[in-house]
C-alpha cells in the first residue's frame, strides 16, 4: 500500500515533468549554461574550473549549477544553483544553450536542437569504462549499456587530458561528438598556484611547515562494500614519526568520512570532506594511491607518487585495466610500487620514494599522460566551447 508521502512524491514528479515538457517549447536562452559534476554532488572538477574561467572570459554567460538537495551545502557562497528535480532545475535544463558535466545529469532530460553539451569526464581511464565493461560479468550485470549509448548520443564535445584518454573514449563511448584534446581544466591550478597559496592551504589543514605530508587517496573497489583501506594510516604515521602527517581521502562513493580511527588524531587527518581535492594535492609532498585517476593529475606536480597495490591481481580480474600500472615500464608506472604495509614504511624510511629511479619513472609517466596540461586548459576549453575568440598577440 503506497504511503501518503510516496504518493505525494509521485504526484510532484509528474507535475514537474509536465511543466518541463511545456518549457521545452520555450526559446533557448543564448546566455545560460548549466553545470553539473559527479551526479550533482556540487561544484567540482573540470566543470568548476570551466565555470570559473567562463565568468572571467565570457561574463555574459550566466552559469547555474545542478545540485541534489543533500549536497546543496557543498555549493560555494555566491555561486548560483538549482536543486535537482525542482521547477527551476527543469526550466534551466529545458532552456539552457550550454550544458557542461563530468558525468551525467540524473533524472534524464531531452536534449534540444541548438543545445551544446560538453562532456568533460573526470579522470584518465586506467580501469575499463563504457562498452569495455561488457567483458566483465559483474560490471555488465549492473550497467545499462543502452542508457550509456543514449547519453553519449547527447554529447557535442568530449574533453581529453591525453592521447590515451582520447583513444579509449572513442572506443568505449562511440558517437558523433567532436574531440577536444585540450587538457584538464581542473589541473590548471597545479601550474598556477604560488608558494604562498600552498603554504596557506597547508596551514589551514594544520600541517606544520617542517612536516612531510603524504596524501593517501585510494579508489573504490567494485568487489567491496564500504571504505576498507589497504593500509593502516595510523600505523604508517606512527612508524614514520611526527615529521610526517598522513592525509586520508576516501573515494566520494563512500560518503564524507574515511572514519580513520573515528576522528582525525595526531598525524592522521581525515580529509575526505574537504571540498577540493586539488588543494589536498597541492598540500601533499607525495601521493600514496592505488588505481585512482588522481595519479594522473598529481603527476602534473612532478612530486613523488607511491603505488600501494596489494590487490592488483584481484582488481585487474574483476574490473579490468588498460595497462599494467605495476610493470615498472617507463610510461606505465609513475613511481615506487609496494604491496605490503612493511614495504610501504620501508620506502619512506630509506628514501626510495624520492629516489632518482622513482623520478625517472615519474618523468616518463608525465610525458605520456600530461602532455596538454600547462595551466591554460580552462581558457582553451572556454574559448572553444563558448566561442570566445583568442586575443590577438600584442605587438
Amino acid at each position: 500500500m503506497p504511503t501518503r508521502a510516496s504518493v505525494k512524491r509521485y504526484v510532484r514528479r509528474q507535475v514537474m515533468r509536465a511543466a518541463y515538457r511545456t518549457d521545452l517549447h520555450r526559446p533557448l536562452d543564448p546566455n545560460l549554461a548549466v553545470y553539473g559534476a559527479y551526479w550533482n554532488r556540487g561544484a567540482a572538477c573540470n566543470p568548476a574550473s570551466i565555470h570559473a574561467k567562463a565568468r572571467e572570459l565570457a561574463p555574459h554567460i550566466r552559469g547555474v549549477w545542478a545540485v541534489s538537495s543533500r549536497h546543496r551545502d557543498r555549493m560555494p557562497p555566491g555561486v548560483p544553483y538549482v536543486i535537482e528535480g525542482s521547477r527551476p532545475y527543469w526550466r534551466a535544463m529545458a532552456t539552457a544553450t550550454y550544458l557542461v558535466n563530468n558525468s551525467s545529469f540524473p533524472g534524464g532530460f531531452t536534449k534540444r536542437p541548438g543545445q551544446r553539451y560538453l562532456q568533460t569526464h573526470h579522470g584518465t581511464p586506467l580501469k575499463t569504462m563504457g562498452l569495455d565493461q561488457r567483458a566483465y560479468p559483474e560490471l555488465a550485470r549492473k550497467a545499462d549499456f543502452a542508457k550509456i549509448l543514449a547519453h553519449v548520443g547527447q554529447w557535442d564535445f568530449s574533453l581529453s587530458a591525453n592521447p590515451h584518454s582520447t583513444e579509449v573514449w572513442d572506443r568505449v563511448y562511440p558517437g558523433s561528438y567532436q574531440r577536444l584534446d585540450l587538457g584538464y581544466p581542473r589541473n590548471d591550478v597545479y601550474f598556477t598556484a604560488t608558494a604562498e597559496d600552498i603554504a596557506k592551504i597547508r596551514a589551514e589543514l594544520g600541517i606544520h611547515t617542517d612536516q612531510t605530508a603524504l596524501l593517501y587517496a585510494p579508489t573504490h573497489r567494485d568487489y567491496r562494500e564500504g571504505f576498507v583501506p589497504d593500509l593502516d594510516p595510523e600505523r604508517l604515521a606512527r612508524e614514520l614519526g611526527p615529521d610526517y602527517v598522513v592525509l586520508v581521502r576516501a573515494h566520494y562513493f563512500y560518503g564524507r568520512s574515511a572514519e580513520v580511527g573515528g576522528t582525525s588524531t595526531g598525524c592522521v587527518l581525515d580529509v575526505t570532506a574537504h571540498p577540493r581535492v586539488e588543494e589536498l594535492c597541492l598540500a601533499a609532498d607525495a601521493l600514496i594511491t592505488d588505481y585512482s585517476s588522481l595519479t594522473f593529475d598529481y603527476a602534473c606536480l612532478d612530486r613523488p607518487i607511491v603505488v600501494h597495490a596489494p590487490d592488483w591481481d584481484t582488481y585487474r580480474t574483476t574490473r579490468g585495466t588498460y595497462f599494467d600500472l605495476l610493470s615498472g615500464r617507463p610510461g606505465d608506472t609513475p613511481g615506487t610500487v609496494t604491496a605490503t604495509s612493511d614495504e610501504l614504511v620501508e620506502v619512506f624510511r630509506t628514501g626510495e620514494w624520492r629516489s632518482p629511479a622513482s623520478a625517472a619513472l615519474r618523468t616518463a609517466f608525465r610525458g605520456r599522460f600530461c602532455p596538454y596540461d600547462d595551466g591554460r586548459a580552462a581558457e582553451r576549453v572556454v574559448r572553444r566551447f563558448f566561442g570566445v575568440p583568442f586575443a590577438p598577440p600584442s605587438r
